[in-house]
């Protein structure tokens, strides 16, 4: 079938009210509502702020055009408008060269340079420097929109660099971190009573690394050096900074040791990094994004993070610090489509299961994977997804099944407006109609699917443009999604439906459902 009459249908059954008994396969969701198997923050959407130049390339192409933190319009009013509309966004700023820079402040650094190509650097470029009228612009957009602020900082000041890497392992840098240049840029922070949720040391040092690493114990006693930092320069300003680390890549013996080494309290969120989708330029990443098998493999580490804490830092929480699906900027002809909703929205719903408080999307502009387009900062379909997230799902998730379709995700929070428990459906079939009917684990108390009368049920259908999941234009029930005339989000109202009805979802489609009359005890 023609994309263009594919999305013409969908729009006609699902949205003018023409569906047909027995056209789609019914499903039993079970949802339980006694007690909660997990919690996140109530902030749990986060986005990243990078620093790559213009020049950042990969596979011939140059993605980030100017939307890296040194070039970036930060008071463009679309993107003002964006942070806005979710009322407090967490925003990481942070990325593969920030232990490159350096901060223009006090009397540690005397030359301030630009970030420049050249060989031998780290990712293939040089150190780089943040003046105090970039971190004002920074702040003041932090301040206007309410956004929670993660900063990381250069973990590499100070240290030695290896010059003859010894045989197995180039890229371990040893010695102590100088933290001189942070608590300047910690003490100007305070001093003009900018508000940080927390501090972030070093990035995708950790494991086997990526372009540098460090030892385990070695960066705990760092970490612990920034807490103290952090505690001294606060003594009496509030709130204190969280400590979050070590924002790289799992792995179970270096995580472990680490956590054993900082000891009880030392950091706050144990970040972790993931693209699970592999590099930007595969050609089956349109395959991957629709399939549940592979999506569902992450499941493991998502589970081995939390047993790390659980058994060495109980007093930590587990974030996802940075997330973009496909390294190396993404996919040009996926990453900002309505089809990379598949990946997101799941990971979203999955690593929320395994107790993970905030998920970190790389980016929120910049590179194929922006939430915002690079260039027009357009808001892409992703956008919309995490912003029904944020004002619908809330903190409390809820053990949620079915057994009919593994292309058929169904996720269920606590209603983040009370009362009753709001739901997350992904349909991965390109072909399959389903009735989700959705029932309490105990039998209880009936949902108001299973019974007559009661609120109306609210219903969110996002469907790409045409049916074309490659599409990067998005319907919400049938109507597209565009910035209003003083570029404002739009309006995101719910279909109101009969609670006595099945759900309906059609195929390559998302749906977030709040069902109000649904009596979860651990919801009231």
């Amino acid at each position: 079938m023609p994309m263009g009459l594919k999305g013409t249908m969908v729009g006609v059954l699902l949205f003018c009210g023409w569906f047909f008994e027995g056209f789609a396969e019914d499903v039993k969701v079970t949802v339980g509502g006694v007690t909660s198997i997990a919690e996140t923050d109530d902030n749990f959407i986060c986005a990243t702020i990078d620093w790559w130049p213009a020049d950042k390339c990969d596979y011939n192409q140059c993605p980030w055009g100017l939307a890296g933190l040194f070039n970036l319009d930060l008071q463009n009013i679309i993107l003002v408008n964006a942070i806005k509309a979710f009322d407090n966004l967490r925003i990481r700023i942070g990325g593969s060269l920030q232990d490159q820079i350096l901060y223009q402040i006090g009397y540690a650094i005397l030359d301030c340079p630009q970030i420049k190509k050249v060989e031998g650097g780290l990712f293939g470029f040089s150190k780089g420097c943040l003046t105090m009228q970039k971190w004002d612009e920074v702040n003041k957009l932090i301040n206007q929109t309410g956004a929670l602020f993660t900063f990381g900082l250069n973990a590499l000041i100070g240290k030695n660099k290896p010059e003859l890497p010894p045989k197995g392992d180039n890229i371990t840098w040893t010695g102590d971190w100088d933290s001189q240049n942070a608590r300047d840029l910690i003490e100007y922070t305070v001093s003009k009573g900018y508000k940080i949720d927390s501090y972030e040391l070093g990035n995708e040092l950790c494991g086997s690394g990526v372009s540098a690493r460090l030892d385990a114990k070695q960066y705990a006693k760092d970490l612990v050096k920034l807490r103290q930092v952090v505690k001294d320069v606060y003594q009496k300003a509030r709130p204190i900074p969280k400590i979050m680390g070590p924002a790289g890549f799992y792995d179970k013996e270096w995580f472990d040791t680490f956590l054993e080494a900082a000891g009880p309290h030392a950091v706050h969120g144990l970040t972790h990094h993931t693209y699970n989708l592999g590099p930007g330029v595969d050609p089956t990443l349109i395959n991957k994004v629709q399939d549940p098998y592979f999506l569902s493999q992450i499941a493991q580490t998502y589970k081995d993070i939390s047993d790390s804490i659980r058994l060495f830092g109980p007093w930590a929480s587990a974030w996802i610090g940075e997330a973009g699906g496909a390294y190396n900027s993404g996919g040009k002809d996926v990453s900002h489509t309505f089809a990379n909703g598949f990946w997101y929205l799941d990971q979203l719903g999955m690593s929320a299961t395994f107790n993970h408080k905030v998920f970190c999307r790389q980016s929120l502009i910049g590179g194929n994977y922006g939430l915002l387009n690079t260039t027009s900062f357009i808001p892409n379909p992703d956008y919309y997804g995490a912003l029904l997230w944020h004002r619908l799902m809330g903190k409390k998730v809820l053990a949620t099944s079915q057994n009919d379709s593994p292309y058929l995700r169904v996720y269920s929070h606590c209603a983040k407006q009370k009362p009753g428990i709001s739901m997350l459906i992904i349909n991965m079939s390109n072909s399959t109609w389903f009735q989700v009917q959705v029932q309490n684990d105990m039998n209880l108390h009936p949902t108001a699917s299973e019974s007559n009368g009661g609120q109306e049920r609210e219903e969110y259908h996002l469907t790409p443009q045409n049916g074309d999941i490659q599409s990067d234009k998005l319907l919400l029930n049938g109507n597209l999604l565009s910035l209003t005339e003083a570029s404002d989000i739009p309006e995101m109202k719910p279909k109101l439906v009969d609670p006595s009805s099945a759900i309906v979802v059609a195929p390559d489609s998302f749906v977030f459902a709040t069902l109000r009359d649904f009596k979860a005890p651990t919801c009231m």
